[in-house]
């Protein structure tokens, strides 16, 4: 067994198999770039080698800094995580040839597998079922459109070197498919060094379904069941879950069958993932297979018992799987959702900045976190906008979302925007619930974007037992003040009026010797009870009996809460207060109308306007690349360009000005 291993990676992915190699008792060393000068993974590790400038180019894709690190470390194996070089077939050769153990598969099948288009060619001689499209490399629109005649539209047009979402896009039409071709190529030369395309025949509406697989050096190969990944926004996965509620036993052996061809295939040992499509009579075709370790592997680990961090290592160092396929029991349901550091309410931008506040789910049964996020530190604009993977568990589908729901209402991340209440929704979508679901569900159930979950009454009153709960204990101390004069001492009334979103809620309150509050509205009662007290960010109660964590920012007037997706203004007033409140003048919107600023901070990949120039709406304006994806800004309404502030290439700010414009 190795005495000592590298992580070529960072965050969250680099922390969880650090964890694993302490288990095993293994020295782990981490590396890190300028960027990550005081991450967690780098204190999590025996020893950190600095691998170059934050740009991931000069550092975690650098293999000859990489190599380095490795020989000055003397680490005999290196754990390459996923994303950066995990998939990285001359990365694994250089390893090969420098004596030191890639935990993964060979130089060759990660080849193989690796391009898309070859990995296509395998799977069809291993007899994997697969999707019509190309098997050759799209270099022109006219080479485009000459497919597309020949499969029909919509098409995908997907990276040869992809994976995680980036350099693909989806083409209704001609229009579509240019602009597809120009940024899916642009994308994946940035995130890969390797521009090349190929077109498929997009599903509307199919699942994405994939199977894990496992096999050593001797030629055992398993499978562990399957994921589902449908729930995606842009091609990147948002909930996993295991086992997929839409197969039947005899699909899911047939899936699996699949994987294990197709592994034998190309002589594959170590942890590996076969990705499928499913159509709605439980077809299926072969998508790609991703040669290492996948972001959501946590959730086979709940239902199968399997750590396959420490199936790799065992692997890795020449030991027989200690386990056959008859062993593999899927027992229980789990859920992976990815909270990301981006902003739902602005078209999901990515949100960088430090960490002003970081507090996890506390006293939870059956959940699991994975992060490198802490209080103090910082998400940067250079790598993946990943906070932390929350993982639960449950007897059932049902459970497993409930506590899933109840953990991320719990978890408290303040200075940079994120998507929990944005999972949250989705969670308690009753399409979601019922297992209804696809890879279009996001853009279908929010075709317009997120704004917050639609209230219902059960959210309603969370939200105004929370509302004057808060407000009340504030009360109770400001009336317990010393000196006041007597008989003119504070009085707390019992009738109130909660304005939520500016809807009008009058109540009457009775204090309950249970440690909380009996609120009536429409002759309705609202129980609350809560050990809560003054100063926390997160209300902890049960209300109508039913246990709830609420998010709190406290504002001029009212607060900020957060329960359940949903996200509102709450104000506690008197009846007359509320009563002349609607004399009082609205705020004034005081956006300026002529210039665009950055939404988010970024490098300037190509400014698409300039002074002088006439743009209509829909027009391209400028492309900033943030967190390795590329963002379009597009004109809104016809105007003129006045002045055009940065240039291509100038990295920019949240908030700086980009363009100027007639008003």
């Amino acid at each position: 067994m190795f005495e000592k291993i590298l992580i070529a990676n960072r965050g969250e992915i680099a922390v969880r198999i650090m964890r694993t190699c302490k288990k095993m008792g293994i020295k782990t060393v981490a590396v890190y770039s300028e960027a990550d000068t005081n991450a967690l993974h780098v204190k999590e590790a025996d020893e950190a080698v600095y691998i170059g400038p934050s740009p991931s180019l000069k550092s975690y894709l650098n293999v000859d800094n990489l190599l380095s690190a490795i020989d000055s470390s003397g680490a005999q194996a290196v754990h390459p995580g996923y994303g950066f070089l995990s998939e990285n077939a001359e990365f694994a050769r250089r390893l090969q040839q420098a004596g030191v153990t890639l935990i993964g598969p060979s130089p060759d099948s990660i080849k193989k597998m690796g391009d898309k288009i070859e990995s296509k060619k395998v799977a069809m001689k291993a007899g994997v079922s697969t999707v019509p499209g190309t098997l050759d490399v799209i270099s022109s629109v006219d080479e485009a459109k000459k497919v597309v005649k020949e499969i029909g539209y919509p098409v995908m047009i997907k990276a040869a070197a992809g994976g995680g979402g980036k350099g693909m896009r989806i083409a209704r039409n001609e229009k579509e498919l240019a602009d597809g071709l120009k940024y899916a190529s642009s994308e994946a030369a940035s995130s890969f060094k390797d521009s090349r395309v190929f077109i498929e025949r997009f599903f509307e509406n199919p699942r994405h379904i994939e199977i894990q697989v496992l096999a050593d050096k001797q030629g055992n190969t398993l499978w562990l069941g399957e994921r589902e990944c449908s729930i995606q926004r842009r091609h990147q996965k948002v909930i996993e879950e295991a086992p997929s509620s839409f197969l039947d036993e005899a699909t899911r052996r047939r899936m699996g069958e699949q994987a294990v061809a197709l592994a034998k295939e190309v002589g594959y040992y170590s942890a590996g993932t076969v990705e499928f499509i499913t159509d709605s009579d439980k077809n299926f075709y072969f998508l790609e297979m991703n040669t290492r370790l996948q972001v959501e592997h946590r959730v086979t680990e709940l239902v199968t018992g399997i750590d396959l961090v420490e199936q790799m290592i065992r692997i890795a160092a020449g030991e027989e799987l200690s386990f056959g396929q008859k062993d593999v029991k899927l027992e229980g349901w789990a859920f992976e959702s990815r909270l990301y550091a981006e902003d739902p309410k602005r078209a999901f931008l990515p949100s960088t900045g430090r960490i002003t506040r970081y507090q996890e789910p506390q006293h939870m049964e059956n959940v699991l976190i994975d992060t490198a996020i802490y209080e103090g530190g910082e998400v940067s604009m250079f790598y993946d906008p990943m906070v932390a993977k929350v993982c639960t568990y449950g007897d059932d589908r049902n459970s497993a979302i409930e506590t899933m729901k109840s953990a991320l209402a719990a978890f408290i991340i303040e200075g940079i925007s994120h998507n929990g209440s944005f999972l949250e929704a989705i969670l308690g979508h009753p399409r979601f619930v019922s297992g209804d679901i696809s890879t279009n569900f996001i853009e279908q159930e929010y075709p317009g974007g997120f704004i917050g979950a639609e209230l219902t009454s059960e959210t309603t009153k969370v939200f105004l037992g929370a509302a004057v709960t808060i407000f009340l204990r504030d009360a109770e101390r400001a009336a317990k003040i010393s000196d006041q004069t007597p008989g003119r001492e504070r009085a707390i009334g019992a009738r109130w009026v909660v304005n939520v979103d500016g809807e009008d809620y009058p109540v009457y309150v009775r204090p309950d010797q249970d440690h909380g509050f009996f609120i009536t509205h429409n002759r309705r009662l609202i129980a609350v009870k809560t050990s809560w007290i003054l100063g926390r960010r997160l209300f902890q109660a049960t209300v109508n009996g039913k246990p709830v964590s609420v998010q709190i920012k406290h504002l001029e007037e009212g607060y900020n809460l957060t329960y359940g997706g949903a996200d509102v203004i709450v104000k506690v007033r008197t009846p007359r207060v509320a009563e002349l409140g609607q004399f009082m003048p609205k705020p004034q919107d005081r956006t300026k109308k002529d210039q665009l600023v950055a939404p988010i901070a970024g490098l300037i990949v190509s400014m698409k306007v300039k002074k002088g120039e006439v743009v209509k709406p829909g027009q391209e304006l400028v492309v900033i690349e943030a967190m390795k994806m590329e963002n379009v800004i597009y004109a809104d309404h016809e105007t003129t360009i006045t002045e055009v502030c940065v240039g291509d290439k100038e990295s920019v700010q949240v908030d700086q000005v980009l363009i100027k414009f007639a008003a």
